[in-house]
């Protein structure tokens, strides 16, 4: 018999039978936990478990928000809504349960190694009519699965159309195959002739910045947060606010596989980027800048390719720069991953409402990879 729960914290899970369900996952328990920890406002983190005897068969992160539709536009659209808003401030925000994380690049369900396809699908429907049961019991209305990569929407998508769930394109997943020897074949073969032009142009500005990698940032994390918030306002699209103690979360529960880079002019900071990685992949969580200083000297390029370089040194096929801004990213060379959306509220009324206004919640950048 399998057990369903939904537990509070993800120390009342064993580190290594999450580990096995996600096998390979850069994101893991250790990372998680430091979301968990860092007490970003307005969630509520929760982890779905489904368990045989003392076994964790099946498992994903979760959690509780006080969800703004119009979260994901931009322009004119967001402006006309936030009118909207102010004048009807509960209308478009709904208590949202919703399967995955908001810190983490992809979604879905970690599964035992040791089950079979028939024994996940299976697996798969139960718990999704056990996560609907529990969105009903914490009184929320809209209930949402986030970032689902490509494969796992083609292997378990007509199960989330059986349960009445509707889709929605995510923001791809951009990423960079680390398949050339040097920085010198990386710009040979996988830049145009323009692009590598401008590259050899804006590289110069090395000279002039000093870059230090650190995995201990205390003394400077206020600049940090600084940067952070310069860079999170100058952005539409925002979701979670992160905290002090995500960046030093991260870098304490990971280790041997957590960094930030801090670039400098003189003594002053103008940029850090945290980082992420295993043996094979580098994930580019956050990179924050000074927005007028941090132009002049190219210093998102200047991370990019200090980036590519920590790869290339360290034998990581492959560099994983996250999601939004993908035309420098495309132009640099890198590849975008579809992610979807799933959706459904429990009022079918508004689930069709929701349907019919979701290609205007999606983000202008899923919609032009879309096209």
């Amino acid at each position: 018999m399998v057990e369903f729960r939904v537990l509070g914290s993800l120390h009342e899970i064993d580190k290594q039978q999450w580990d096995v369900c996600f096998a390979g996952e850069v994101e893991n328990y250790d990372y998680l936990l430091a979301v968990e920890e860092s007490a970003i406002t307005g969630f509520s983190f929760k982890y779905l478990t489904a368990w045989e005897n003392r076994t964790l068969r099946a498992v994903t992160p979760m959690f509780l928000n006080n969800y703004s539709l119009d979260t994901t536009l931009q322009g004119v659209g967001k402006k006309l809504v936030a009118n909207i808003k102010n004048a009807f401030p509960k209308l478009l925000t709904l208590k949202l349960a919703c399967l995955g994380s908001p810190c983490t690049e992809r979604g879905g369900v970690g599964f035992h190694p040791h089950l079979n396809e028939p024994e996940k699908d299976i697996l798969f429907a139960e718990l999704l009519g056990y996560f609907e049961t529990y969105a009903a019991s914490q009184g929320c209305r809209l209930l949402g699965i986030k970032d689902i990569p490509e494969p796992f929407h083609q292997r378990f998508g007509a199960h989330f159309q059986g349960a009445g769930f509707s889709t929605m394109p995510a923001m791809p997943t951009a990423w960079l195959d680390i398949d050339f020897a040097s920085l010198d074949d990386y710009l040979r073969r996988r830049l145009s002739s323009g692009t590598r032009k401008d590259m050899r142009r804006k590289l110069r500005s090395f000279d002039h910045v000093r870059v230090e990698c650190k995995t201990a940032i205390d003394d400077v994390l206020p600049k940090i947060m600084t940067l952070y918030f310069d860079t999170r306002n100058r952005s539409e699209w925002q979701f979670e606010e992160l905290t002090p103690g995500y960046f030093q979360g991260v870098l304490a529960r990971m280790p041997e596989r957590s960094f930030c880079t801090l670039y400098y002019v003189g003594d002053q900071l103008l940029a850090a980027n945290l980082l992420i990685h295993d043996k094979h992949t580098l994930i580019d969580k956050f990179f924050c800048m000074n927005a007028e200083h941090g132009r002049t000297y190219n210093l998102y390029f200047l991370s990019w390719f200090t980036n590519v370089r920590y790869c290339l040194k360290h034998g990581l096929i492959r560099y994983q720069s996250g999601q939004a801004y993908y035309e420098n990213k495309l132009r640099l060379g890198s590849r975008l991953t579809r992610n979807a959306i799933y959706f459904k509220h429990r009022n079918v009324l508004a689930q069709g409402l929701l349907r019919f206004a979701a290609p205007l919640l999606a983000a202008d950048e899923t919609l032009k990879l879309s096209a």
